[in-house]
């Protein structure tokens, strides 16, 4: 018994010893790198553009009769007489009629080219809910300190933000080594392919090799993540795929006095039922793996040490993380229903009923996996399942040991100094995804600061975007661009 009792001492000293020794050796991988000074901007002018180009009403909608052509034509317009320079210096085409492709020919040819992506276009605004706006989704308001709109951060703050520096860097005198491609799709919002996908197209076609893409995606977080009370910068290097499965039904129908076993409603009903109580499973790997290596060592030491021995804390951490929404979908394949139609009057059985589940799907999965489980929780010949057309697989996940990594991470930490900068994964989707015959380096991020209020914003009501931050912004672009020239 008491070689037993020594026996068992020595194995938990030694597992303590592991966890401590694991926990000690758990570093910070932040870069150290100085905050440089603010490029000198016209913030009163900056900010006017930036206003007066949420009120251009360049909205993608699901039907094409109602795309208006002439708003991005006097989008264009706009951008022409508000940056002469960019317009002089750089070449100029416009792909497909509405979305725009900028070259800043560099002088070294034998430099792989930067591409900075953004898009032209912006989600409806539902009617029902204008009139909560605080400031009319459209007047681009400049008050109480930030600019109010649709459009606001996603994504004029990135187109404009992107000229505003390069406009600010030629009127410098500066000359780029390495050629700057600036990509402005027109119909990202409702998946990108007349816009990115034909730019892209257009690139690969003159056989161009990007060093690597920035698009819009993730942003500074502010409280959010529980742990760290710095703001945690998110460098998407990654993104999940997109399906949308119909479901549908059909039975006899009738007279509802005299229902059968089996309804339309109640087997579709079922069928979600289902798929509610068999949710994907969750794993930690990947890019939120590599998120949480990255945050870790910055948190205080009880969260560090779980972080730090994943081998034997996964279960427990997987368990906190899946209770909330925002973590849970970075850890799963995610499966939520957004469409249920059935019925025309109270005492008419529907002899159809149809639903639409709406899937984000893990790098590591695949659309045609996701679909077969789906087939399988819902084990019902009955059951039709379709796939929509729009669908995506999961991207590839970028190199976050690459220099290109470590170049977007350093210019973080130059122009928000405060903020930790992590890879993550991003849940929704952007128009990089067409661009990934053209590089392996594709990341998104857009250096704005959100809180748990914020989040909410993207494709919500109040849209806005914080002056400072949209100072930061170009600050952003334009060093980044000084950076990637060597």
């Amino acid at each position: 018994m008491k070689k037993l009792i020594l026996a068992l001492v020595i194995v938990v000293g030694l597992l303590g010893a592991i966890i401590i020794a694991r926990t000690a050796t758990f570093t910070s991988r932040q870069i150290h790198a100085a905050a440089i000074a603010p490029i000198s901007l016209d913030r009163d002018a900056i900010v006017r553009r930036l206003s007066e180009a949420i009120r251009f009403k360049t909205v993608s909608y699901q039907m094409a009769a109602e795309f208006n052509a002439q708003e991005f034509q006097n989008f264009h317009a706009f951008l022409e007489k508000s940056f002469p320079l960019v317009h002089r210096h750089l070449g100029k085409e416009a792909v497909n009629e509405h979305s725009l492709l900028y070259t800043w020919k560099g002088k070294n040819g034998e430099l792989k080219p930067i591409l900075l992506l953004a898009h032209l276009d912006v989600v409806p605004v539902d009617r029902q809910t204008e009139k909560l706006w605080t400031q009319a989704p459209f007047a681009g308001t400049i008050a109480d300190g930030y600019v109010w709109g649709r459009g606001a951060i996603d994504d004029k703050a990135s187109v404009l933000g992107i000229l505003e520096a390069v406009e600010h860097l030629l009127r410098e005198g500066f000359a780029p080594q390495r050629t700057v491609y600036l990509a402005f799709g027109h119909d990202e919002e409702i998946g990108g392919n007349h816009g990115a996908a034909k730019i892209a197209e257009l690139l690969r076609a003159r056989k161009v090799e990007i060093e690597f893409a920035l698009d819009e995606g993730m942003n500074i977080l502010s409280g959010i993540i529980a742990g760290i009370a710095a703001p945690v910068a998110l460098i998407g290097i990654a993104e999940k795929g997109y399906l949308s499965l119909e479901l549908t039904v059909a039975s006899a129908g009738g007279h509802s006095s005299i229902p059968p076993a089996d309804t339309a409603i109640g087997m579709l009903s079922r069928a979600l039922q289902r798929l509610d109580a068999a949710p994907f499973p969750a794993r930690l790997r990947g890019p939120t793996r590599a998120m949480f290596e990255f945050l870790g060592a910055e948190m205080a030491w009880d969260k560090k040490l779980a972080l730090a021995n994943l081998w034997l804390f996964e279960p427990l951490v997987k368990k906190q993380l899946t209770a909330s929404p925002l973590t849970n979908a970075i850890l799963r394949t995610t499966l939520a229903p957004t469409i249920f139609n059935a019925g025309v009057k109270e005492n008419v059985l529907p002899a159809h009923a149809r639903a639409v589940v709406n899937l984000r799907v893990m790098p590591g999965d695949t659309t045609a996996g996701a679909m077969e489980q789906v087939r399988e929780v819902i084990d019902d010949p009955r059951i039709k399942l379709t796939a929509l057309p729009i669908r995506t697989e999961p991207s590839a996940v970028s190199d976050i040991e690459g220099a290109s990594f470590r170049l977007l991470q350093r210019t973080i930490r130059e122009t928000a100094p405060t903020a930790i900068a992590a890879p993550a994964l991003l849940v929704g989707a952007t128009d990089s995804r067409h661009y990934a015959a053209l590089t392996r380096s594709i990341f998104r991020f857009l250096p704005i600061t959100l809180n748990a209020e914020d989040t909410k914003r993207y494709h919500g009501i109040d849209e806005r975007i914080l002056l400072q931050d949209y100072e930061r912004c170009v600050n952003f672009y334009a060093q980044l661009i000084r950076n990637s020239q060597s």
